[in-house]
């Protein structure tokens, strides 16, 4: 085995030249003769710069290849649907310009103006370096349309500097230029210009050339904006009106001195001017409500808010339906007005109150010092001498003169409901306007679409503490009972659960045309229920007379004992003992079987029947006799005791195992108890609850006699410590989902008790698992689970201290370089000593919480139908604070073979009666197979969840060993679906085919 020598050879200084080459050649011949290798010099590696192909130099060549205007026009859309960086767009730029000042055809040049306003709105380019080169295309453009685009391209620019005074000044200046354009399209784009950018600083030029010295920027823009509300072109017009609004919304006020010229416009012949002169004058009578402005052909004068009123009143008989609609919401917001103007709006007679009439005595005055009086030989030479021109008639009064009358009788349907909300609004303000405008609003019940008379009925929801119904009006109301739709039935008994009415011949036609109801439609029968327990305690006096003939007793003979079963007769039960609550001499009319089906109604309803209390009777009303009235006064009570339970749970780390676990216990008894009694604070007490049953879960699960002794000896304890790990992991999904009103801090909470489990569900599968890959992989899903917490909730880490997760970030240095087993004994440990979280709670927390109300489930008929084929089972249910129903709430069925089917209800079948609370009426078809006799199937209702279990970024450094190469993928999205109403049961019997 031969041994090279290597020979390392220096020639002469470090500062000497290179040696020649023939020279260099010899040497090392000569040296290789000797035995001796000169190793080989490395070629310097060659440094490769990677860099994007430039976006302007491919404009550029595709440009220069065109031969017209139409493929300069084709390179350019196609460019157009390309990204641009935001470090190319100024190279773009120069290039589309350069080109532009090249090309004659007007349709490219409006092309290249259109990119530049796309490519200045390229997210993280400024575009403050092209807008000198934008404004001297302006300048220098002749097309119209071209010069409109490149002015909407300086509107995209000044947008995008808002921070730059100097640029909208100058764009400002440029707009103002052009004002004088014979186009439309650049008279338009300038005003909006300047109602975009228009300040109210000092312009930097002395002045806008043409337009005078500035005197202030704000009356200067307004001047030139007002300059043109008389243009010739009703879209130049419409964009003057606009463009004032523009500058109101950007907070310029708005001088009163248009206000003359926007009533003008209120007579324009174009539609969209009149629309815009609508706001105009709203925006107007709520900047200068109290200022005076004159009558024409008057020596009167009115509040501006008024004339305002009274000329926007006359816009509702506007021959345009989208005027009327607009004219009827803007007169919804005019609450300052007067109320005589206010009143008149319902009355269609022209009151002439709004001129001033002379008394009898100045009238007798007057004539009397003319020294005349009718000779009767001149025609009408007593007339009066004031000369009326018929034009000036149409004052104020003509304006607001039956304005809702004229929009509530309106063709169009939605003037109507326009019409209808702005009464609501105007009701709600003015008890007086509210009585008065009751009879329009019964009378929209009557209306031929239903989506007027269900906003009628919402209206006069809204308003009803102001009125009191009339027998003829609650005639009119109650007519609307045998209405087909369901929607606007229960709209109805919402209404008269907070209607006063005026006699007890009003509560009898009431109970009587409900129980009409009832019959026709007894799925109304919950509805129905509600709506006379509210009517019964809003007028327990009206129902004390009614007694003797609802209850049909008699004062001698003993009447016979009614059926329970029927739901008039509990409707009528409902009805009185409502209205006993408040009426203490009203039991002394019950007979003896009402006091037992008082007691039925009261254990098995006692959501609809309220304690009573029943002079000796204490058998009947047990715990009932507490006042209700202290339970108002409880809730502070509650809430105490509340804190005090939670304090309470912070001494449990000095206590054993089996004392802290009792603690849990009585704790967790405590606050279901408390949400039990206390609705407004059931909530927050089960969040507590399922909190502290999860802790006590773990405790259960991590006992020492389970980890002290060997792994085949303990297989029964493992199983139960794994359903407990899947327990918890079920119950920290409910914590998030099913609850709203959490702060990030409860949130946090929730995630952390899910690491809790899954890192308890590792630690027990390695006990158990063969082999290191499936552990090996756990591992890395559960240290993406660690760091996805670290980066999600880095706010709440202060408030986690000694928690599980802040014992395993304190190691996370160490977690990503050890091994698989010892990362499930460090896991142990941390679980085992980690310290109870101290809970505090939000201010109000709610539980998503869902009742069906059909199908009760209390039929002991089945549902028969042909196996094979479906039978639709109707599902009403109703939703308390729920998150977007329609896209989580969904329906199982789960048949006695252990087949489920789930099914998503249609947007369509979820209605919101009220805030946090819908409705789901759908259907459910069911289907099986033959039975031979009739078996149960459960309804019920699940709440969907989506939750990303895994976020940490692909290139987080873990490694368990040198032959792990990359991370497996991040965990998709974890969906699954929680039960949140009690099941119920319904027979069904699939009968077979006939053959």
């Amino acid at each position: 085995m031969t041994r090279h020598k290597e020979a390392v050879v220096t020639f002469g200084p470090w500062n000497a030249g290179p040696l020649p080459k023939d020279l260099l050649d010899c040497v090392k011949k000569d040296i290789e003769s000797q035995g001796y290798t000169i190793p080989q010099e490395e070629a310097p590696a060659k440094k490769l710069r990677l860099c994007k192909p430039s976006k302007s130099a491919a404009l550029h060549v595709d440009l220069c290849k065109a031969t017209n205007s139409t493929d300069a026009l084709q390179y350019l859309l196609q460019f157009a649907r390309k990204p641009v960086e935001a470090e190319s767009v100024e190279g773009v730029v120069r290039i589309l310009l350069e080109h532009y000042y090249k090309e004659t055809d007007n349709s490219v040049r409006l092309k290249i103006a259109s990119l530049l306003g796309l490519l200045s709105k390229t997210v993280g380019f400024s575009p403050d370096c092209i807008v000198e080169d934008v404004i001297s295309t302006v300048s220098n453009e002749k097309s119209h349309q071209v010069l409109a685009q490149l002015l909407d391209t300086l509107l995209i620019i000044g947008v995008q500097l808002p921070e730059s005074p100097v640029v909208a000044h100058r764009i400002v200046d440029v707009a103002c230029k052009h004002l004088s354009d014979t186009y439309f399209g650049v008279r338009n784009k300038c005003l909006q210009l300047l109602g975009c950018l228009g300040t109210m600083d000092s312009p930097p030029g002395k002045d806008a050339e043409g337009l005078g010295p500035s005197t202030g920027a704000a009356r200067d823009v307004q001047g030139i904006i007002s300059d043109h509300f008389g243009d010739q072109d009703p879209r130049v017009r419409t964009a003057a009106l606009k463009a004032m609004l523009q500058l109101h919304e950007r907070g310029m006020i708005i001088q009163q001195i248009i206000y003359d010229q926007a009533c003008r416009l209120l007579a324009d012949d174009y539609e969209q001017v009149r629309s815009a002169a609508v706001q105009i004058v709203w925006v107007l009578s709520v900047l200068y409500p109290e200022s005076i402005v004159p009558i024409p052909s008057s020596n009167e004068e009115i509040r501006l808010v008024d004339d305002a009123f009274g000329k926007i009143s006359h816009m509702v008989s506007d021959g345009s339906w989208m005027v009327r609609v607009q004219a009827a919401k803007t007169l919804g917001s005019m609450l300052q007005v007067s109320p005589h103007f206010l009143e008149q709006t319902l009355d269609k007679k022209l009151m002439s109150d709004l001129r001033r009439k002379r008394t009898a005595h100045e009238r007798a005055k007057e004539l009397f010092a003319s020294g005349e009086f009718s000779s009767g030989r001149k025609w009408a030479d007593d007339a009066p001498k004031e000369k009326l021109d018929t034009n000036t008639v149409n004052l104020i009064a003509s304006g607001a003169c039956g304005a809702f009358v004229h929009g509530l009788e309106d063709e169009m349907f939605e003037v109507r409901i326009a019409a209808v909300e702005a009464l609501c609004q105007l009701a709600r303000s003015s008890p007086s306007f509210a009585e008065k405008c009751l009879d329009f609003l019964v009378d929209m019940f009557n209306d031929e679409i239903e989506e007027v008379r269900l906003q009628s009925i919402h209206v006069l929801r809204e308003i009803s503490t102001h009125i009191t119904l009339r027998e003829d009006q609650l005639d009119t109301v109650l007519a609307v009972l045998e209405d087909s739709s369901r929607d606007i039935r229960e709209a109805l008994h919402e209404l008269l659960c907070y209607t006063n009415v005026s006699t007890k011949e009003c509560i009898q036609l009431a109970l009587l045309e409900l129980l009409k109801n009832l019959n026709k439609y007894p799925s109304d029968r919950n509805s129905v229920w509600k709506c006379l327990k509210f009517l019964g305690s809003r007028h327990p006096m009206l129902v004390l007379p009614l007694v003797p003939e609802l209850l049909s007793t008699h004062p001698y003979f003993d009447t016979p004992e009614p059926d329970m079963d029927d739901p008039a007769y509990i409707a009528v039960l409902v009805l009185v003992f409502n209205a006993a609550k408040s009426c203490p001499t009203m039991p002394a009319l019950f007979s003896d079987h009402t006091f037992r089906h008082y007691a039925y109604l009261r254990d098995s309803l006692s959501h609809l029947v309220p304690p009573l209390r029943l002079p000796g009777r204490k058998q009947v009303h047990g715990l009932d006799s507490v006042d209700s009235g202290s339970e108002s006064g409880s809730v502070e009570s509650a809430k105490l005791f509340l804190q005090q339970s939670l304090d309470r749970i912070s001494t449990i780390q000095n206590l054993e195992a089996p004392g802290a676990q009792d603690l849990l216990i009585f704790t967790i008894r405590d606050l279901q108890r408390l949400g039990q009694l206390q609705t407004e604070l059931a909530g927050a007490a089960d969040f507590c609850a399922t909190y502290l049953r999860c802790q006590l879960l773990l405790i259960k699960a991590l006992q020492d006699k389970l980890w002290n002794m060997a792994v085949p000896l303990c297989l029964k304890q493992n199983v139960t410590a794994m359903a407990a790990a899947q327990q918890v992991l079920e119950e920290s999904y409910k914590l998030e989902f099913m609850y709203s009103g959490l702060e990030s801090r409860q949130v946090a909470i929730a995630h952390h008790v899910r690491l809790q489990a899954k890192a308890l569900r590792l630690i027990l599968s390695a006990r158990t698992t063969h082999g290191q890959d499936p552990l090996i992989s756990s591992s890395e899903k559960f240290l993406q689970e660690l760091e996805s917490f670290h980066r999600l909730f880095p706010a709440e880490l202060p408030h986690f201290q000694d928690s599980f997760v802040d014992k395993l970030l304190e190691l996370t240095p160490r977690l990503l370089s050890c091994k698989p087993a010892e990362l499930v004994k460090i896991l142990q440990t941390a679980l085992r000593q980690s310290a109870l979280l101290q809970l505090s709670l939000p201010q109000q927390i709610y539980r998503a919480t869902a009742n069906i109300i059909e199908p009760t489930g209390e039929s002991d008929n089945p549902l028969r139908f042909t196996s094979g084929l479906v039978v639709a089972l109707d599902v009403d249910a109703t939703l308390e604070h729920v998150r977007d129903p329609q896209n989580s709430v969904k329906v199982e069925v789960l048949y006695p073979d252990g087949q489920s089917h789930v099914i998503h209800p249609k947007p369509g079948d979820f209605r919101k009666p009220g805030p946090s609370r819908h409705r789901l009426i759908t259907q459910v078809y069911l289907s099986h197979s033959a039975w031979t006799e009739p078996s149960q199937v459960e309804v019920r209702l699940l709440l969907a969840y989506s939750s990303s279990s895994s976020a940490s970024s692909p290139d987080s450094k873990l490694a368990w060993n040198d032959s792990i190469d990359s991370l497996p993928p991040p965990e998709a999205a974890v969906e699954g679906t929680i039960a949140f109403s009690k099941p119920v049961k319904i027979f069904i019997m699939p009968k077979p085919a006939r053959r």
